[in-house]
């Protein structure tokens, strides 16, 4: 469903994040329902939820915006296509950016890093997350493409196609 339909049939049941994200996955156009993980240049904790979050959700790290270093490369990626997650949206950064362009999954970053996280095992999941001028609670849904990632506390349906 593209954001800017949605937009134009529910814009006040919306929250739009304001923070400029770029398209990392293979998959330009995903949505579904939040999981959350909340952690800061370390890791561990994005790959334990990857490995465990329903098929089909979007799992959603607040890496504090930290530019100092990848909290997702090309493994973590891998899991999440394998298990079908539908995307992941990351306040921090990325890196294997070229292998990641070929995964089937989306992926929202603020930036790319070549450097590898600790593995420190921090972090807290399942919280509500602020980041984007937005609140990301889990059970609420998001939408996201290149026009912009939408938040809705309820599923939404596009009727225009």
């Amino acid at each position: 469903m593209k954001t800017a339909d949605l937009c134009d049939e529910y814009a006040d049941r919306l929250s739009l994040c304001k923070t400029p994200f770029y398209s990392y996955g293979k998959k330009k156009e995903f949505q579904g329902e939040i999981r959350t993980v909340e952690v800061y240049e370390d890791n561990s904790m994005v790959k334990e939820s990857l490995e465990t979050i329903e098929t089909g959700t979007i799992l959603v790290v607040d890496g504090g915006g930290s530019l100092n270093c990848a909290l997702l490369g090309d493994q973590l990626a891998a899991i999440a296509a394998e298990r079908k997650i539908n995307g992941i949206i990351i306040n921090g950064c990325v890196r294997d950016s070229a292998d990641l362009a070929h995964i089937e999954v989306g992926i929202k970053a603020i930036g790319t890093c070549p450097f590898k996280s600790k593995k420190r095992g921090e972090g807290t999941k399942g919280g509500t997350l602020s980041f984007g001028n937005v609140e990301w609670t889990p059970g609420q849904f998001v939408y996201a493409d290149d026009d912009g990632i939408i938040i809705s506390e309820k599923p939404l349906e596009s009727k225009s196609g």
